[in-house]
Parts: C-alpha cells; structure tokens; sequence
C-alpha cells in the first residue's frame, strides 16, 4: 500500500496521550488524521501535537465515523462505551484498535469479535504488556515446549496504595470495576497468553471494599474521596481450566502488602518454571539438580549504547499496524480478549453470589 494509513483517536485524554498517539507518530505508514473528545480542547490539543496539518475535530464520534477516508480508529474512552463504539465504528469500515479491558460486559465483548467477523474488519485490544521484552522472550520460551505442560500460574497485578483518582476510575457505572478490570486484565491476558489456553471450566473469585472506605489515605496520587469510591479495591480468583489447569489472579490498588507485582505472571510446568519477579527467571532441573537464571534483556555492551530496543506501546503500535497493511492476524487476537472478560465477569459474579460460576 502506497498511501499511508488515516487513523482518527476517539477519546482523547489519558491513555490516548500517554500511549497510543505518541506511538503512532512513530510509524512511518501513519498520519492521524481525526481527534474526537467530547471535550472538545482536549481534541483541539490532541490534533495540535499529534495531528497532519488539516486534522478535523470532533465531539461526537458518530460524525467522525461518517468520514470515508479514515482507515483506523483507537478508541480510547472509558469501558462503559469500548463496545459500543467499537463496534459502530466496524460497522462504519474502520479497523480497530480499542483499548483494554475489551469491554463491560462478556456480553459486549461477544458482539463486538462477531462483528469483527461479519464486516471482516480487524480488532484488537490494547493488552501493550505483551510486547514488553521479557514477555515477548517469555512467550517464546513457552511455545517452543521449554517449560512443557504448564498447569499452575500465577496473574499478579498488586499495587500497595496507587489508586487512580482521575477520570472515571472510581465509578462502577463507567468503568465496571476497579482494578481486577483495570489491571488485573494485564495480568490475566498475559498468563493466559503464555499458556496458549483459552477454555475455563470454573471460576471462584472474592473481591473487597476495605480501604477504599479510609479518609485522608496514603496514595501515590493523593487521597481518594471515599464517597466516590465506588469499586473493589482488592479482588481475587482462583480458575479451573477444562484441561485441569490452576490459575489465582491476584489484583489491588489499595493492600497492606510488601510483595509487589504489576502486570507479571508465573508459571510452572512439568519441564520448568519461570516468573518475572525481579528479572525474567527460569528454573528448572537439570542432570539431577536445580537451577534458575536470570535473562539478561539489555541488549548494550558497548559504550554509550545501552542496546535499548522498542517500548512496549511503539511496538505493539507497529506490529498492530503492520497486520493490516500485510493482511495479517493481530498479536492480540479479539477473541482472546473475550476470553479475559469472561473470566473477569465470573470473578465478580462469584464475589457477588458466593458461589463458584462454571462455563
């Protein structure tokens, strides 16, 4: 393809800023062309700094969509409309790219893989924790059979005291969740991802609203209102996979807790075992004793060069935009995706009820 692609950002506040649009300037075959808020200075800002000279402006990502010319669309916006737009915006022609957690509901996220099929347009999901180097070296130590049957892992996504207190993070309604949804979903996406498995049997899940109940709280950025607290501040699950597999997800944004792990997984399996606590390590047996190893992922050794290759976002950018030039599936496939909302949903069912939700 000669021209290059036309990406428009709806949503055009955090994540978009902080990921997705300084990204995507980075790949050659891309101009973003359309910024929608509805905020409109946010999308004014967005298209001043990121934007081609002519980039358009929009409030209302319906008439966005109603521009032919654009190829791409990120949406960036919060859970309550990842579907909706998503979808509305297949329908319109446009490949997607929406951010993580793929929707509210497993519902959501159902319709949104069927319609990827229907119009044959492609759709991803920003799980950018996968294109970190010591998950994309992790992820090749796992299909190449080193670790062999994988069948208990561990997701972590633990914070001691670092709630959001911005946007819309707090509110249930919007966002569906605290962080089991927000983080938590990096973490089960990556473990699930490594054991190339896909099918749940059962899911038993608990989730707290202990400290979020505290006034004045430590917090790395700044005390949370209480009242508006309105999510779990801890959650966890423990999932049975129909080929017998273990997996306990761990997630918080607020515990009383030294061991601290974000976005990481580790796995044991019946040749060896790896995490990514404090490096990339890989244990196993060999010649009648015990090892481990640290990888070593700098790739530098020469003065002045520190060997330091893509980040996690600039790379998943390029790889998700190179699928759709060379017609190729996306690193994170749409119905993966699905199957972490799944999961997510029946850890809070389970919360909810008490009992154990089987598939």
């Amino acid at each position: 393809m000669g021209r290059k692609l036309k990406v428009a950002i709806i949503g055009c506040g955090g994540i978009a800023n902080g990921k997705h649009m300084p990204s995507l300037t980075k790949v050659g075959q891309v101009e973003i062309t359309a910024f929608c808020d509805i905020i409109r200075q946010r999308a004014e800002e967005a298209a001043t700094k990121y934007g081609v000279v002519d980039a358009k402006v929009y409030e209302n990502y319906k008439d966005l969509l109603l521009d032919s010319s654009i190829d791409v669309v990120h949406v960036c916006t919060p859970n309550i409309s990842h579907a909706e737009i998503s979808i509305a915006a297949l329908e319109a022609g446009k490949h997607v790219m929406c951010e993580k957690p793929m929707a509210k509901t497993s519902e959501e996220a159902l319709r949104m893989v069927e319609v990827a099929r229907k119009t044959g347009k492609k759709l991803t999901i920003g799980y950018n924790n996968r294109f970190r180097q010591d998950s994309q070296y992790l992820h090749k130590v796992t299909q190449a059979g080193d670790l062999g049957e994988i069948y208990y892992a561990k997701a972590h996504a633990i914070r001691r005291r670092a709630v959001p207190t911005w946007g819309v993070f707090l509110d249930e309604e919007k966002q569906g969740g605290g962080p089991l949804i927000d983080i938590g979903t990096h973490a089960l996406d990556l473990t699930l991802w490594m054991m190339n498995n896909y099918k749940p049997k059962v899911v038993l899940g608990t989730a707290y609203h202990k400290l979020g109940k505290k006034k004045n709280a430590a917090n790395a950025w700044g005390s949370w209102d209480p009242k508006k607290f309105t999510v779990e501040d801890s959650a966890f699950g423990f999932i049975t996979m129909e080929n017998g597999a273990t997996i306990t997800l761990e997630s918080s944004w607020a515990l009383n807790s030294l061991d601290v792990d974000e976005a990481k997984c580790s796995l044991s399996g019946t040749e060896g075992g790896a995490d990514m606590k404090g490096g990339l390590r890989i244990n196993g047996e060999r010649y009648g004793k015990l090892y481990d190893t640290t990888i070593e992922l700098n790739a530098g050794g020469v003065a002045f060069y520190d060997g330091n290759e893509e980040s996690d976002a600039d790379l998943e950018a390029r790889l998700w935009i190179e699928s759709i030039l060379n017609d190729t599936e996306p690193i994170v496939k749409p119905e993966e995706a699905l199957v972490v909302t799944q999961i997510l949903e029946a850890i809070y069912e389970s919360a909810t009820t008490g009992k154990a939700i089987y598939f």
